[in-house]
This record gives C-alpha cells, structure tokens and sequence, in this order.
C-alpha cells in the first residue's frame, strides 16, 4: 500500500499548545499553524533533539510565523525562547538573526537572537495570557534568524533544561508524546535516506517484488539533487556490458536543459521521483521522518526509530533488511557498524545561491524569493534599484579576492564575474565535523556569500539592480562517515584498473576531490569558502570502472545494505562513486540484491558467495 507517515497538516491539538503539564505551555516551533516566510530545518536534530525554523530571508524580513494555544490557567506567566546568536562563534558584531515574539499582537519585552554562541533559552520577561492567544515569530532582518521553541512557564522562578537528554524527556513530557516510538509497519526492505541512490533502491525493490519503506526527512525526495539543494546529478549510466543498470536512473533524473544548475528548482524534477514512488504500490513513504536509533539483534537490525520533523511522533519500522542511503552513514553508525571518516582535509559543503536582476522581467518572473510579488509590483512602477545593507557580521572580504570579483575566476568558472558567484566551489568546512557542525559549516557558505555580496554592492558598488532570488539552506555535503564492506574501494583500485569479479555500477566520473583552492585562503586560514577540485593525470582512470558489489554492504551487520556517498571506500576512493547517477545505479543494484536475499533466505553476503551469477542475470 502506498502511502505515508502522519501529514504535517493534521496535527493533534495538544501539539498547538494546548496545556499538558501545569503551569507550562510548550509551543515548538516546527509546529506552529503557519510557518509565514520561515523554513523549517532538520539538519541538526541529532545535536539539539528538534528541528527549528529559520528566516531565510536573503536580507529581507520574512512573513510571520504563526500559531494559536489555549491556555488552561490564565495568568502572568514568564516566556522562554530558544534561539542563538547564530555569529557569535566567530565574535562577530551585529547579531544578524534578530526576531520578536509577539503575543496577541504586542512583542515580548526581549529582542531574540542576540545572545549566545550555542542554543540556548533566552529569558522573555513576564507576560499575561488569556484563555487563548496567537503567538508570531516577526523577523526584524532577513539575514538567518531561528527559533527552536516557545515556552511560557508559570513559575516565573523556573528555568527550563538545555542538555539535549534531560531537554529531550522535557519536551516530549510537556507535549504529551511518549518517549517509546508507535508501530510503523513491517517490511521486507527498509531504505533510509530518500536522495537519488536510496529512491533507486526503493523503486528497485519493489519492482522486485519487495515490501519497502523508504524514509526521507525533508518534505521532497532527490536529496542534493533536489529543488532545496540543486547540485546537478553526474555520471554515466546504461553502460555496457550491462546497458539496463541505470534505466531507473534515468526515469527519476532530468535530463539538464541549462548549463545553470541553480536556475529554477523545476529543473531537478522533484516530481519525477514522487511521480515514481506513488506509482509502486509496494512502497510505503515516510517523508519528514529523520532515524534517531535503531533496534538490534546481535549484529543484525531489528528495526530503525524516526521521529516526524513536524509532530514530534516516533514511529518504529521492522525489517528484513537495511539499506543506508542517508549519506551520514546514519543507520550504520546507529547499528555499530565498522565504519571510516576522514577528520581533517576532507570534501566540504556547499550551500549554492543565484542572482535576479530586478530590472529584468523574466528574471523577476522566475524569481523563487519570499517577497515575489512586492518584486513584481517594484519592476511594474520602474523601482528596480535593489540596496543591500552592510555586513560586519559577515566575512569580511572588502579587501579579498574571490571568483566574482574583478577578473577572478573559481575553477571551471565562466567569463562573466556573475557566473562565477554562487557556484559549486563555493564550499567550506575542510576540517570541521559534516555531521556534529552541519549547522556551523552551513553558516560560514552563509557568512560567505553575504560577505561576498556585501563587497560587491557597498564596496565595489557594482550591480545596483542585482539582488539575491535564491540560496540554498540546506547542505550540500560531499563527504561524511563511509562505512566498511569487504571490499573498501580505493582510487589506486581505479588507477591501476584493478578488476573485480563482482563488479556491478560503472564509475564515470574522475578522482574528484576538494580541497581549499590555494589562490582564495591566503588570510581565511580556517575560513576558507571557495574550493578546487583534483584534475589531471593522477586523477584519471580508463572507465566506465565496474566497481564491486562487496562495496554495498556492511562487514560486520549482517542485513545492512549502502547506497551513496556512505559506501565502503577510501578518502580518495570516493571521487569517482560519490556523484548522484553513480549513486542511483548503487541503489539499483541494491533492490536487486535485497530482492535474492528474500528468495534464498540469505542475507547481502550470501549473495556475493552462493547467487552471484542471480544477481548478474538482473542486470
């Protein structure tokens, strides 16, 4: 049966506010009635055990976020909110993410967002509430502000706990949600992780003949090569000699019409993959459902744990088998499998971003912004001038170069300084944490572009009519946790042509790996934002490279499974297998094998030992 998890759009009252401890009124900010100009963001549930909303606003203030709560005892209760001064781990000035809360129309006495370099609960003040109140988050800038939760607080002499196990039992105490997940299903094969490889394996599996889950925490399916983050899918796929491995590949992936991969989110197709899935009745999808535990059986997993990035509410999924396509290595490093991770000079994260001239209609037309159609209505009476205000909080790159700038090109860039601006070497976080600092590496692409920006408008004062239409606040990671198989894949293995029997998903791509492009760091020493890619002859293979199955599976859990970025290979083994149409073609042959595993009873190794010559006459 296809279907999914909990809708965001029926959530239960108690989860709107409605009173569950005495004396404490709880409102999360993922689950507010409307979010207004405010995203919602899951990146770093797993360090602050909820998502949050962020104002997205490219320097202009976004809409309100709103919602409605009945309060059980009227009366003068004291607010607490929990945000951050999202610059202050660089002491920069300004404290960009400024944001009120408002009560019945009247803000709090505090201005939120001003305060501390980690998550925190900011004191409010006293405020009297009624029996019913409407409560907003009003952006004051536009530039990143966020907010986790509300919480009023009848005991004006209470503080509400921020270590993420006692905040966690808090939280769900107070909402009325249990900490035990509820049954979510039983299946043949559960994939976590809904990008480009583990929507193949997904669809792969079904159309096997498998009962499949396939979870995803964001609300679309693609990963980086969706509309939210837009790095193009590469890779070759339909090679010989087996021409069928890539043909759900090509099903769920666009063909590029622009060579501007950041031009409008409809090129990515987001519905092709949801078109896709809705269409196989075996598959049961689970947007908005991040995996925060799993549940073992010796080496062998028993069932993943999700919890709803909207409602809070857990839900156990029990399977046969596993398939890791989280990219994070998720359910892996849950599970204890062996696994590898690269802890400095790794690939880092891009957040890609595009221009709009406003003196263009067209470009004014396509434009993805949140103040779309005061835009429109600016180009309609000729106000097409687009200011754009200083930055100190920013990185400072008034007197640095950069691709954009002057005759400064990033690698493989175009002609035009515009053309360089936004692009996929705009990448940071070499030696930082992918998984524990996502939310920082993000931030500092952030500080990156604003700061390029801020150059050009107010420094260089170039541009007048541009703006910033769109940016990318979900990551686009490279590298993160690679877990071990029997075979770990390295780039000698492609140098050399090593072969294997078991080879099964072509490499096209060369050894592709990032690291701080060295004409853009000079004085950005730990800053830097802009990368180069290795290229030449060392880099280079003869290809397509058949790499091998026993890349796809876990050495030590016995029915866990890998597709994507996570598989089983070295730091520099990744450039060629790390892009998306290779990940995909990783995911078909997944579904395939999982497909042998039901049938035989055997599990991911037993088919490379005993049904191998199977799982080749699938391909």
């Amino acid at each position: 049966m296809t279907g999914s998890a909990v809708a965001a759009s029926s959530l239960p009252a108690r989860l709107h506010g409605a009173e569950e401890s005495p004396g404490m009124v709880l409102l999360e900010a993922e689950q507010f009635d409307d979010f207004g100009g405010w995203v919602l963001d899951q990146q770093s549930m797993d360090q602050m055990g909820s998502p949050y909303l962020l104002a997205h606003g490219l320097g202009i203030p976004v809409k309100d976020a709103t919602t409605a709560a009945n309060i059980a005892s009227p009366g003068t209760y004291r607010a607490w909110v929990r945000t951050r001064d999202w610059v202050a781990p660089w002491k920069a000035p300004g404290a960009p993410g400024k944001f009120q809360v408002k009560v019945n129309g009247t803000p709090l006495e505090t201005t939120f967002g001003t305060t501390g370099a980690q998550w925190h609960w900011q004191d409010g003040g006293l405020v009297e509430l009624g029996a019913r109140i409407q409560v907003a988050l009003n952006d004051l800038t536009g530039f990143e502000g966020r907010c986790d939760a509300v919480l009023f607080c009848k005991d004006p002499g209470f503080a509400p706990p921020n270590e993420l196990a006692e905040l966690t039992r808090f939280r769900r105490s107070v909402l009325g949600l249990g900490m035990d997940p509820e049954p979510g299903g039983d299946f043949d094969l559960v994939v976590a992780g809904g990008g480009i490889a583990g929507t193949c394996a997904a669809l792969s599996a079904a159309r096997n003949g498998l009962k499949v889950a396939l979870v995803q925490d964001r609300p679309v399916l693609g990963g980086n090569g969706s509309s939210e983050v837009r790095v193009w899918p590469q890779g070759k796929v339909n090679q010989q000699p087996y021409p069928h491995l890539g043909d759900i590949v090509r099903e769920i992936v666009p063909e590029r019409k622009s060579k501007d991969p950041t031009r409008t989110g409809a090129a990515f197709g987001d519905e092709l993959k949801t078109k896709a899935i809705a269409g196989e009745p075996r598959i049961t999808l689970f947007t908005d459902q991040r995996v925060y535990a799993v549940e073992m059986a010796g080496k062998t997993i028993q069932a993943v744990l999700a919890q709803h990035t909207r409602t809070g509410r857990r839900i156990r999924l029990k399977g046969k088998l596993f398939a890791d396509c989280t990219g994070d290595a998720t359910v892996g490093y849950l599970a204890g499998a062996d696994y590898e991770q690269t802890r400095e000079g790794h690939q880092g994260m891009t957040n890609l971003w595009r221009l709009v001239d406003a003196a263009d209609k067209q470009q004014v037309l396509q434009c993805e912004c949140k103040d779309k159609t005061a835009l429109s209505l600016a180009y309609e009476s000729g106000k097409v001038a687009q200011p754009f205000p200083r930055c100190p909080w920013a990185l400072d790159l008034s007197d640095k170069p950069f691709p954009g700038r002057k005759t400064y090109k990033g690698q493989w860039g175009g002609e035009s300084p515009l053309s360089n601006l936004g692009r996929w070497f705009w990448e940071s976080g070499f030696d930082m944490d992918p998984i524990a600092d996502v939310e920082r590496i993000r931030d500092m692409n952030l500080r990156a572009m604003y700061g390029a920006w801020d150059a050009l408008k107010n420094v260089d004062h170039l541009y007048p009519n541009h703006r910033i239409g769109w940016a990318a606040y979900i990551a686009g990671k490279r590298e993160s946790r690679r877990l071990l198989g029997d075979v770990i894949l390295s780039a000698d293995d492609f140098r050399n042509a090593k072969y294997y029997p078991d080879g099964c998903f072509p490499c096209t791509w060369h050894i592709d790996i990032h690291g701080p492009h060295p004409k853009y760091k000079s004085g950005l020493e730990s800053h830097e934002f802009i990368s180069e890619a290795t290229v030449g002859k060392d880099f280079s293979y003869k290809g397509p490279y058949w790499a091998p199955y026993r890349c796809l599976y876990s050495r030590n859990i016995s029915n866990l499974f890998m597709a994507g970025r996570d598989i089983s290979v070295t730091h520099d083994g990744l450039g060629p297998v790390r892009v998306m149409k290779t990940c995909g073609i990783m995911g078909e042959v997944v579904g395939k094998a999982a497909a042998i595993c039901m049938e035989e009873n055997t599990n991911p190794r037993g088919v490379y030992e005993r049904h191998w010559a199977r799982l080749q006459a699938r391909f």
